[in-house]
């Protein structure tokens, strides 16, 4: 009895408030209220604590979906995990990745692939850039839409619309093509060159839009007049292209080659989408992250997927910290 009196007699005061604090009388009900208020807004509207509640939301992001679950992993990796059980085992799960033989081959179809789209993406995605902020470019609204709705089109439809494309079929798309050039059917998702082309061309289509909005806006921070004088000094396209563009697009193709490289590690979508499913004939399609995923998820192996997982990280941060030093991102800027 006397709980729900509480909560009533709760409810009538937050009523009160709520009343008299849109006439201006809130100092009049209550004087812890009064005070509570005044302490809140002293706090969020104090030039030191301000900067950390509005960092608060993204620390706790980081601490709750990043930081705990590799932390978890970590310890995962040590163990062998089973349905309501775990056995530590040291290092057995590495000792085991290090020997097995289609993980070598994950790793390998991986960086092949990372190889060739970063070959393809970084270079065609530049000159893309240029010649559509080029002055001679028209329509540059309507070109710029066209090559960005592919990053907007969801990876299970683009995967299977790329799986018809490059079908078995002598109606696929593809093939059809080849009949027309005087050709005859291939299996292209059954053969290692074919299957590795047509993940690289899905993926291509996919991000060129994307770096290519990445380097227009690089190239419009290059002031105009860098331009002008060089073409003064008789200059062309290419060789202003060659000294100005690429030389001050340095920041952009740091950033472009991180997240491309990220992004070729990690894939595991588009080839899981063009296979329809984890398993390519003889693992042409294979990825670490598919490798993980048939550990983790197919298998119950949850330890194991976690060493994978780990090790992945530990490559990834080491490529990015390399090519990061390489390109002098981690240098002091000279002050003149």
């Amino acid at each position: 009895m006397c709980r729900t009196n509480w909560k009533m007699s709760l409810h009538i005061d937050l009523i009160r408030i709520h009343f008299l604090k849109k006439t201006g009388g809130l100092e009049t009900i209550h004087p812890f209220f009064s005070r509570m208020e005044v302490s809140m807004k002293k706090f969020f509207y104090s030039r030191k604590a301000a900067p950390f509640v509005f960092i608060c939301p993204f620390v706790l992001t980081v601490i709750v979906f990043w930081l705990l679950p590799i932390g978890k992993s970590v310890i995962m990796s040590f163990q062998n995990v089973l349905q309501g059980q775990t056995e530590w085992i040291g290092l057995r799960n590495y000792r085991q990745l290090l020997n097995d033989r289609v993980f070598r081959i994950a790793v390998g179809n991986t960086f092949k692939f990372t190889i060739g789209m970063l070959l393809l993406l970084i270079p065609i995605s530049m000159v893309l850039a240029c010649i559509v902020n080029s002055r001679i470019m028209k329509y540059t609204k309507i070109f710029k839409t066209i090559y960005f709705i592919p990053a907007l089109t969801s990876v299970v439809v683009a995967g299977t619309v790329f799986r018809l494309i490059f079908g078995e079929s002598d109606r696929a798309l593809m093939n059809q093509v080849l009949q027309f050039l005087g050709g005859d059917p291939i299996k292209w998702l059954k053969l290692r060159s074919t299957g590795y082309a047509a993940l690289l061309i899905l993926a291509c289509w996919r991000w060129i839009g994307v770096n290519m909005m990445y380097y227009i806006a690089g190239l419009q921070n290059i002031p105009a007049e860098l331009y002008e004088s060089a073409a003064i000094d008789g200059a062309n396209g290419f060789w202003q292209l060659i000294g100005i563009s690429i030389p001050l697009l340095k920041p952009t193709t740091t950033y472009v080659l991180t997240i491309s490289i990220n992004a070729g590690l990690s894939m595991f979508i588009e080839s899981y989408m063009l296979w329809k499913g984890n398993n390519s004939p003889s693992n042409i399609g294979l990825t670490i992250v598919g490798y993980l995923y048939r550990q983790g998820i197919e298998k119950n192996a949850m330890g194991y997927a976690s060493a994978v997982g780990i090790l992945l990280l530990l490559v990834v941060l080491a490529i990015n910290m390399t090519q990061l030093y390489l390109t002098g991102f981690f240098k002091k800027e000279e002050r003149s």
